[in-house]
């Protein structure tokens, strides 16, 4: 009983990171739900529960397939503004999706970590970015005044 309290709980925090979140934050919630789906996955196979494990095997691969289609690309195939990352990221997200894959078909954790070693370390630029954004933002906005005025 007191699971199920703490998964709609946890639940309500996803949805409102989710509906709150900047489009960078987005993005770092994608990275982070795929380390902790990979990290599960990890786990269930060393336990060999493969009906587990395959189903959190399918929620990485799905979110790492929609951070590929987040990508902008033109009709030539280059994204308009930064062709060098996006080609690179589908390239990486491609790799990953891969070696998944083949954890999954030789049930070898070793790659897991490998992808999530990635995962964490373009998490990591993610959320550097994110913060940059935050400290801009939070410069720019005008600071409430206490309404106390010198002159009188």
């Amino acid at each position: 009983m007191f699971s199920q309290g703490a998964k709609a709980y946890a639940q309500v925090n996803v949805e409102t990171a989710v509906n709150t979140a900047t489009p960078i934050q987005l993005v770092v919630l994608l990275y982070d739900g795929t380390v902790s789906a990979l990290s599960a996955a990890k786990l269930e196979m060393t336990k060999g529960n493969i009906a587990v494990k395959a189903r959190r095997i399918n929620q990485a691969i799905n979110i790492i397939t929609e951070l590929r289609h987040a990508l902008r690309f033109d009709d030539e195939g280059i994204k308009s503004d930064g062709p060098d990352l996006a080609v690179s990221l589908n390239d990486l997200y491609v790799y990953m999706i891969k070696r998944i894959c083949e954890a999954n078909l030789h049930n070898d954790p070793k790659i897991l970590d490998e992808v999530i070693f990635l995962m964490n370390d373009l998490g990591s630029a993610w959320k550097t970015l994110a913060k940059s954004q935050d400290q801009a933002e939070a410069a720019s906005e005008p600071t409430p005044s206490s309404g106390i005025s010198s002159h009188a």
